[in-house]
């Protein structure tokens, strides 16, 4: 305290006894005099006490309203004098940007008519000091700048003179030999400053305080993934040189020896498991190279299958046995089961606009089930399918020992958007397209469309309404109306009508559905050496109804690691209107990633599509089939790939079969950038497969803050005389 005075009072007692006649207080603004009588504990009547006194006042002080007390007495009259701390009627923070003054006002924790507290403000200032700290500032300085504005108030000022960021210059990891920067780089958090530090997705060096007590464990992780075992990583060492804001970062490590995988074992309650089988498709295997990565992969799969015969709180435990000597491992996962459980409730959280019904119709678990791990994660995998969430996570809450909650918690995403596509081909030319679209109208999950696409060869516009689940049933209904102009080079061909499509699902994965299309065609500018007699320039129509089929467990969109993707449909032309044809297709996408296999991550995918076509009349030029272009042959223009008359008029194909097979590895991981090596083959004729044609190449795939982005390289094979070929093109918002 500042000062205490207690003056005439001990002269006083000690020559007699003083009983209190009254008590007053001067100077009290935020305490009555009757709540500081009680908290000095006097009261009239009562012996004046100097031990009382001196208690009293000590315990008015205690409620930090005060910067000075003084008590006299005078005929038994207590005066007791106090002099409040001021009141901070503003709080401002200056010499930083308007973002940290927000972020700061709650680091300070001091607002506005509190009393001022210098030790209050002492703590203000270092909290800021390690704000800034936390955020790789080094030496910054906070100064108090408070002005007084009258008797019982002031502005309290805090400058924040901000220090400068450290720059790491070099990681060294004294003692590896195995590894060194440029392989550990990627686990750990502070990393050295590279040469475009300034760009995004190069690693700008400053020093991350946070992050810096774990990344020795990280390190020690990735040793471990590597199968040394017997790995010591030292706490790093970072010495800074503040003249120039840069430091350096030293870790001592003990690598040890690589080991291996000398026997894998599944300790489980007996008919639990098929251990053998399990044991089989594990990462690990026996005379592997041990990986701690590997051994949490196995730890969930055992988890997984129990937990899908409804052991939700399944613990696997893994007991390595090592022989330091031989330097191998023994594995034994140790499973204890609990008891099954059952769904109690599904809760559903985070939905602004989806209606929940919405989001609960794509949840496979209901109250009453069996827990299944399996369907909850395909749960999680087909509310991000819906398009309408950015993200979807499901937790468990234990109710009881058999019942379990699910927590459904969603973030929305944008699904009303204004957007398009962007490509190029060397022969098509600039391929462009717009859309206006709202992917979940009102929360129902009601998809509506605005389409329209613009090359050299073609203006489509299409608008396009489906509900995918029907009162949410497992039906789905869906129409569009559109519009389209071709220019090809030996016709020109105008297009209208409209579709309407009834789809049921059947499962987590299929899909049925059956359609019906109602267009007029009409060509123009037929080729003079084109057969007048197999094509007219009137105006046909097309009555057809297409039944279809569809499999996608795919677990993602844009960049698939695993599952497949199958279509079948049949078009049936002929019902009323003017063409009779039938027109089958089939596609079939398959994905497999290695990354478990081999700690790389390549993606093979082989992708397939085929038409056949019967002419049962009339089968206009426009519907037959084509190769070549992004969908089917790279290396060559779109659609330039059919049987010629000839005068080298393409007259297209009635049969078709075009596959590819690809392999997808990244280039720069932290900018999602990545390569794809391919070679497509396709064949088709008229009557047989006779004219073949390949291409090979290189594609650049990039997942961009835009979308994704794809550029292709390709280079002809079976190339014959007349071929259109094209060498480059790029697409924007398309699947890799």
């Amino acid at each position: 305290m500042n000062k205490i005075l207690l003056t005439g009072l001990l002269l006083v007692t000690s020559v007699y006894a003083v009983t209190i006649k009254n008590i007053k207080f001067n100077g009290l603004i935020h305490l009555s005099p009757s709540i500081a009588k009680e908290i000095m504990n006097l009261h009239v009547g009562d012996t004046l006490d100097l031990e009382v006194v001196d208690q009293g006042i000590k315990d008015l002080y205690k409620q930090k309203f005060f910067k000075d007390i003084s008590v006299s007495q005078n005929g038994g009259t207590l005066s007791i004098d106090v002099v409040e701390k001021p009141v901070i009627a503003n709080v401002n923070i200056s010499g930083i940007g308007d973002n940290d003054k927000k972020t700061l006002k709650d680091v300070v924790g001091i607002k506005k008519g509190e009393i001022y507290d210098k030790t209050k403000v002492q703590i203000a200032k270092k909290r800021v000091e390690k704000y800034y700290e936390s955020k790789g500032y080094f030496n910054t300085v906070v100064e108090e700048n408070s002005k007084k504005l009258n008797k019982n108030s002031l502005a309290l000022n805090l400058i924040v003179n901000r220090g400068e960021k450290i720059v790491i210059k070099k990681v060294l990891l004294c003692g590896a030999k195995k590894f060194d920067y440029s392989d550990i780089r990627s686990s750990i958090a502070n990393r050295q400053e590279e040469f475009l530090s300034w760009m995004w997705g190069f690693d700008d060096g400053e020093v991350r305080l946070g992050d810096l007590p774990y990344d020795s464990s990280r390190i020690k992780d990735y040793y471990l993934q590597h199968g040394y075992l017997d790995v010591k990583v030292s706490n790093p060492f970072l010495k800074a040189y503040m003249d120039s804001y840069s430091a350096n970062l030293t870790y001592s490590v003990s690598e040890g020896e690589q080991y291996r995988v000398k026997s894998v074992n599944i300790i489980a309650p007996k008919g639990l498991l098929d251990t053998k089988k399990i044991i089989a498709d594990l990462h690990l295997q026996k005379n592997q190279m041990f990986s701690s990565k590997r051994l949490r992969k196995d730890i969930q799969t055992i988890e997984d299958k129990v937990a899908d015969l409804g052991y939700a709180y399944v613990r696997v435990n893994p007991d390595v046995k090592t022989d330091k000597k031989g330097h191998n491992a023994d594995i034994n996962f140790i499973v204890q089961t609990g008891q099954k459980v059952y769904i109690n409730d599904v809760r559903i959280s985070g939905n602004t606009k989806t209606i929940d019904r919405v989001i609960r119709r794509e949840v496979y678990l209901a109250p009453g089930d069996l827990y299944n791990r399996t369907d909850l994660k395909e749960s999680k995998k087909a509310l991000k399918r819906t398009s309408y969430f950015e993200n979807a996570n499901i937790k468990e809450l234990r109710v009881s020992e058999n019942k379990i909650d699910l927590l459904v918690n969603v973030k929305e995403a944008r699904t009303a958007s204004i957007g398009g596509g962007i490509g190029y081909g060397s022969s098509d030319g600039l391929l462009l397209s717009a859309n206006l679209s709202d992917g979940n109208i009102f929360g129902s999950g009601i998809r509506a469309e605005v389409n329209i696409d613009r090359s050299d060869s073609e203006l489509s516009g299409k608008i396009s309404l489906t509900n995918p689940r029907i009162f949410d049933s497992i039906y789905s209904l869906g129409g569009s109306v559109y519009k389209a102009k071709y220019d090809y080079t030996t016709y020109n061909q105008d297009t209208a009508g409209f579709n309407l499509n009834l789809g049921r699902k059947f499962g987590k994965f299929w899909n049925g559905s059956v359609g019906y299309t109602l267009e007029s065609s009409q060509l123009s500018d037929l080729s003079s050496t084109l057969n007048p007699a197999l094509y007219t320039t009137d105006k046909t129509i097309k009555s057809a109804i297409t039944p279809g089929v569809s499999f996608n467990n795919t677990d993602d969109y844009y960049l698939p690691r695993s599952g497949m993707s199958a279509s079948l449909s049949v078009e049936f032309a002929g019902v009323g209107g003017d063409e009779k044809f039938v027109k089958t297709r089939g596609r079939f996408a398959y994905f497999y990633g290695l990354e478990d296999k081999i700690d790389y991550d390549l993606i093979l995918r082989y992708r397939a599509r085929f038409n056949y076509i019967i002419d049962n009349g009339y089968l206009p030029i426009g519907e037959k089939a084509y190769m070549g272009g992004i969908s089917t042959i790279r290396g060559y223009a779109s659609r330039s790939i059919s049987p010629k008359n000839s005068s080298g008029d393409l007259l297209g194909g009635t049969m078709m079969f075009a596959n590819s097979i690809e392999a997808s590895f990244p280039l720069i991981e932290r900018l999602k950038l990545r390569g794809a090596l391919f070679f497509d083959y396709g064949m088709i004729g008229e009557d047989n497969l006779d004219i073949k044609r390949a291409g090979t190449g290189i594609n650049l795939e990039w997942v961009s803050p835009m979308g994704p982005i794809n550029l292709i390289f390709a280079t002809p094979l079976m190339e014959e005389a007349g071929d259109d070929t094209a060498s480059f093109e790029f697409t924007m918002g398309r699947q890799f």
